[in-house]
């Protein structure tokens, strides 16, 4: 939520790599300021016998009518919270369409990032959908951090594309325009996310002892925090998550990009390699949405278009 993003990420550790490489979304005033509950069942999915594609889905889920989606609620514009308790945005607009095409209902559920791919693992969930970056480490279960295996791997359904941004206090960039700029300085970042694992490389190459120091949350909103209250000199997030927070914190008082988007990537929708029926029934419904328009109209909605894809692809992450 980018070579390792859009970019929330984190190898075998579920890090979801939010980034967006969304050209300049104007994250507009189309973007609705709301949030999510911990459970949100998308409703009106059409019954399964009169779906288009319900007979590709595992008998399984058919017979529940529902696909159970593990999504870390807090990431807005793409998952969070309305005032209403509602769970809104990209992602669960996109599940929705999905679930009619398939005859389901997806049904979110509220998770920290970095448990989402133990959670598919488990089965808690069936698909894990939260702004995840579509990473070679995700695909074969490696730790980005040690390159060790350590689980199994998962496949993605690649729906959209991102990269990661920076932002700081509004007139406050203190000449910060690229990564190698932060080297003395004191970063935010969501736990397990891309930016996350680009501020630990970066870091890494800061000469005369000037590392970034890295301060790490549970979630960008606590992160976007820290930053408004002046206890770092930035922060960073995929590039539409970062623009929306730009857009609309403070009445867009409160932060400023600064420099590029780097590392565009794709966000894959996270099956388990033991479930290839879901995986291609999901990738089917999203060729179906790309092709009849609702996908254009989603993502037109949310003011993302420049991150649009024209076709659904399997595992598309480098």
């Amino acid at each position: 939520m980018t070579a390792s993003s859009l970019c929330r990420k984190t190898a075998a550790k579920s890090a979801k790599s939010r980034i967006a490489a969304v050209g300049a979304i104007a994250v507009a005033g189309t973007l609705l300021l709301s949030g999510c509950g911990d459970q949100t069942k998308d409703k009106g999915s059409d019954s399964v016998s009169n779906a288009p594609l319900a007979d590709k889905l595992p008998k399984d889920i058919r017979d529940k009518g529902v696909i159970k989606v593990g999504s870390d609620i807090a990431y807005p514009p793409v998952e969070f919270k309305d005032k209403s308790g509602n769970t809104v945005g990209i992602d669960p607009d996109l599940g929705k369409a999905l679930g009619k095409q398939l005859g389901v209902d997806f049904e979110f559920e509220n998770g920290t990032f970095d448990t989402l791919l133990g959670g598919l693992r488990s089965k808690r969930y069936q698909i894990a959908m939260s702004a995840m970056t579509d990473t070679k480490n995700r695909q074969e279960g490696v730790d980005e951090d040690t390159g060790k295996k350590v689980g199994t791997g998962v496949d993605f359904v690649d729906y959209f594309t991102a990269g990661v941004s920076i932002y700081t206090k509004k007139g406050e960039d203190q000449g910060i325009k690229t990564w190698a700029d932060l080297c003395g300085k004191k970063i935010v970042v969501q736990r397990g996310t891309v930016s996350h694992d680009l501020a630990k490389a970066e870091s890494k190459k800061c000469k005369d002892g000037k590392k970034i120091a890295i301060e790490q949350f549970d979630n960008d909103q606590q992160a976007q925090t820290r930053l408004r209250s002046g206890g770092a000199d930035a922060g960073s997030s995929d590039f539409p998550v970062a623009a929306y927070a730009v857009k609309t914190s403070g009445g867009g008082k409160d932060f400023e990009l600064v420099g590029e988007q780097v590392q565009a990537a794709p966000y894959g929708i996270a099956v388990s390699k033991k479930n290839p029926e879901l995986r291609d029934a999901i990738k089917a419904a999203l060729d179906a949405i790309i092709k009849n328009g609702e996908y254009d109209k989603i993502i037109s909605k949310w003011g993302v278009e420049a991150g649009a894809v024209k076709e659904a692809k399997v595992n598309g992450g480098k």
